[in-house]
């Protein structure tokens, strides 16, 4: 007897949410199984310490579609997501969720009848965001920045509930922090994004494992997000563009300087003199940057990954 492949993938990277994982795989399970649809959930245990991972593992083969990945080393969401988008089978739709319980499963058949309508990458807005301002401030700023800077008009980036359509999810290449900027990664590709309202609940279980260093992070990431985003150009065109502009203001000083040096016949150390000088060699290392760029780009590898073990046991879903 065959059984049928999933048609929607529900990936949900974990780490330390012990308390909280089983209850939402129950519920995803439950609303996917009113759906009607063949599915799969996958949890991918992000080198879990509280025994998150083996939760899941006792309920695989009790709940159906459950499948589990095991990071050995806790990588990363972004790593977590890539994995999972790599090993999962839904032949039309991929979702993922949060294992913290905040994002509500019952928002699924919503977001997969929108993404149905037209658009490749469907990212939650939690509107009524409820966490403490301390996240709350911090993300409405880097919101309203990123979408300055990408001209993505989206009002949470990095709602960890979206929904993506098989093909979206093979396109992306996910590494470092870059989860926060998936939208922004998607619509570089031409794919169609957008938005939908979702309810967003407090945490129960566990805390949050985001600290401060998520603000540097996520603003050198953008400063990636903004260099992959001219890649069309080619990096030599992104840093010659810099290289070009300060090369050209510092000849333009020194041309100046020499100019007063031909008038009085004499020239002393003066500091315009000396910062027209740095911007030429700084402008002469952009353009270097930019053709070192060019080589690496053309000698560039396929990414290492962490290391992950698949569960031998795994039931297909009926």
């Amino acid at each position: 007897m065959t059984t049928r492949p999933p048609e929607v993938s529900v990936v949900i990277p974990a780490f330390n949410e012990a308390g909280s994982i089983l209850p939402l795989v129950e519920k995803i399970a439950a609303v996917m199984g009113a759906l009607a649809r063949p599915y799969e959930i996958i949890v991918v245990d992000d080198g879990s310490t509280d025994g998150t991972g083996e939760r899941v593992e006792g309920k695989i083969g009790v709940i159906g579609g459950l499948r589990l990945l095991t990071l050995q080393v806790n990588s990363g969401k972004s790593a977590a997501l890539s994995i999972g988008f790599r090993e999962c089978r839904g032949t039309a739709a991929v979702l993922t969720l949060d294992a913290d319980l905040q994002d509500d499963p019952d928002e699924i058949p919503g977001m997969l009848e929108q993404l149905a309508g037209g658009y490749d990458l469907v990212s939650g807005w939690k509107r009524r965001r409820r966490d403490p301002w301390t996240k709350r401030f911090p993300s409405r700023i880097f919101n309203v920045v990123t979408s300055w800077v990408t001209g993505i008009q989206l009002h949470d980036f990095n709602c960890g509930f979206k929904a993506y359509r098989r093909e979206v999810v093979g396109s992306l290449d996910l590494h470092g922090e870059l989860h926060r900027y998936v939208p922004v990664l998607a619509r570089r590709l031409g794919w169609r994004v957008g938005e939908r309202e979702v309810v967003h609940h407090p945490r129960l279980h566990g805390k949050s494992k985001f600290g401060s260093s998520r603000f540097v992070n996520g603003f050198l990431d953008l400063l990636l997000v903004m260099f992959l985003s001219g890649r069309h150009r080619s990096p030599l065109h992104v840093f010659g563009r810099f290289g070009v502009l300060f090369l050209s203001v510092g000849m333009a000083l020194n041309v100046y300087m020499a100019g007063i040096w031909v008038v009085e016949q004499k020239l002393r150390v003066r500091p315009l003199l000396l910062f027209g000088v740095i911007l030429v060699i700084v402008g002469i290392q952009f353009i270097t940057m930019g053709l070192l760029a060019e080589m690496i780009a053309g000698l560039q590898q396929p990414r290492d990954v962490p290391i992950y073990r698949k569960l031998p046991k795994e039931e297909a879903q009926p």
